[in-house]
């Protein structure tokens, strides 16, 4: 059974996309969590408080995907295309929460913690070009944290193009991940396949 702080994140994600930030309220959150309005304030301040924990839950979920499609024994043009593919699909899956997440962050203070809630995510990127990195795949003067920064930007930046801010179809949708690998590709110093 989810704690009372998980079914009211589920809600307002439900809520939100939904009704929009504007037009919900705390109350709509909390009866789709099923709970009393007093105890969603024991939790969070405001409906714009949950937005990190929002984060948090897309977060895990683009780790847990990546874990699962990224072969680390594969070759890191392999990894690469795995990574694409799947921050993509993800942000067709979920663009309606994605869009939610941005408006809501944007709007709030709360845009600051998105570092913290980021770090888990930097690591796993940094640990992958840690390894292409000592097995001479990438260039070795990278600085791999800070380029793991860059990698996701560029790939989750790639990916909101086409789904969070245009109606693309799918030989666009192609076009802009072939074009994002060989971005990132060619600033590693991995040769195009």
């Amino acid at each position: 059974m989810e704690d009372k702080k998980e079914r009211i994140v589920r809600a307002a994600i439900d809520v939100l996309c939904s009704k929009g930030i504007e037009k919900t309220k705390v109350s709509d959150i909390v009866k789709g969590a099923g709970i009393a309005q007093g105890t969603f304030y024991l939790y969070f301040p405001s409906k714009l408080a949950v937005m990190p924990s929002i984060a948090e839950i897309m977060v895990n979920k683009i780790l847990d995907a990546l874990q699962n499609t990224v072969h680390l024994d594969a070759p890191i043009e392999v990894q690469l295309k795995s990574f694409i593919e799947t921050v993509f699909q993800l942000h067709h899956e979920d663009r309606d929460q994605l869009a939610l997440l941005y408006a809501g962050l944007a709007s709030s203070e709360y845009l600051k913690e998105w570092e913290s809630i980021y770090a888990p995510y930097y690591s796993w990127v940094t640990a992958l070009l840690d390894a292409a990195q000592s097995n001479g795949w990438i260039r070795e003067k990278l600085n791999t944290a800070r380029t793991a920064r860059l990698v996701i930007g560029a790939i989750e930046s790639a990916a909101e193009q086409v789904f969070l801010f245009g109606q693309a179809d799918e030989a666009e949708i192609e076009e802009q991940a072939e074009v994002v690998y060989a971005f990132v590709a060619h600033a590693l110093g991995i040769k195009v396949l």
